[in-house]
């Protein structure tokens, strides 16, 4: 199923400190007038709960900037994100820093949907956008 109204999403992982990522994307979500999705893309295991309390945390901060936090299951990060992402028409992604390694998450995703902005927050809460929608503009 496919939404119709533009959708920012925040990718996250299960690490408290993602709630950054949240707050950041609940800030673009607002600016772009938007709705507001949280995903999170977790390999394939039998042993989740070495991560259950950062993805319940998680969950409730997502509640609380008025998100659905949906954690999808697989061994391909990119192409399920870039899944979700067609399926919620989201414009913009929010998610943590580039490794700066050619096969990062970022970098293929980037690869598979070049026409959604991505904004990067640091561990300081320094914001980073490659803004796509400014570049077509040009």
């Amino acid at each position: 199923m496919t939404h119709k109204q533009p959708s920012v999403i925040a990718c996250v992982t299960g690490q408290y400190d993602c709630d950054r990522i949240i707050e950041t994307a609940e800030q673009l979500a607002q600016d772009l007038d938007c709705e507001l999705h949280v995903m999170s893309v977790l390999m394939p295991t039998e042993n989740y709960a070495l991560i259950s309390d950062q993805l319940e945390y998680l969950n409730r901060v997502s509640k609380q900037a008025g998100a659905d936090m949906t954690v999808i299951f697989s061994s391909d990060a990119p192409k399920a994100a870039a899944k979700f992402i067609r399926e919620n028409n989201a414009i913009h992604i929010a998610a943590g820093m580039h490794d700066g390694g050619n096969k990062s998450f970022l970098v293929e995703f980037n690869k598979l949907v070049p026409d959604v902005s991505i904004t990067m927050v640091d561990k300081e809460r320094t914001v980073y956008t490659m803004d796509v929608r400014a570049r077509s503009k040009a």
